[in-house]
């Protein structure tokens, strides 16, 4: 896994839940081709209602005969590795719509790392603590 500090492009993909890839869904081939790649992370976010090119709202609400929802893949590492990453994309998204933003990362500690330790890897003031009752971790 990638550590990123400073800064970084956030790809952001909007797709609908029912698009696919060789019958699987289209959101999980690009968060495992993102894996893959070895970019720093991704991850899948489903909206509750939305519309796109096509006008057609799409909503969760329980009455609506739509059940095509709206999907955000977001995906952020360097600049370098996100746009090495954009030829995927192409051959993957036929209808829907990519962002690409520049952003600013302030930590990323993957599983190596507990929650609290700083990039470098070194504990934290929290390091290895779990969270007490009504706070969340982050």
């Amino acid at each position: 896994m990638t550590r990123l500090t400073g800064s970084a492009l956030r790809v952001t993909i909007f797709i609908g839940e029912n698009d696919t890839w060789h019958h699987k869904p289209l959101y999980a081939e690009i968060v495992h081709r993102a894996h893959a790649a070895g970019l720093a992370g991704a991850s899948v976010f489903r909206g509750i209602e939305g519309f796109g090119a096509s006008s057609l709202i799409h909503t969760s609400r329980l009455l609506s005969l739509s059940e095509d929802l709206p999907v955000a893949v977001i995906v952020v590492d360097t600049e370098e590795r996100v746009r090495a990453f954009l030829p995927q994309l192409d051959e993957l998204v036929t209808e829907g719509l990519v962002i690409l933003d520049d952003c600013e990362v302030i930590r990323y500690a993957g599983r190596n790392g507990t929650p609290g330790d700083t990039p470098d890897g070194t504990p934290g003031a929290t390091g290895g603590d779990l969270p007490g009752k009504g706070e969340k971790s982050l």
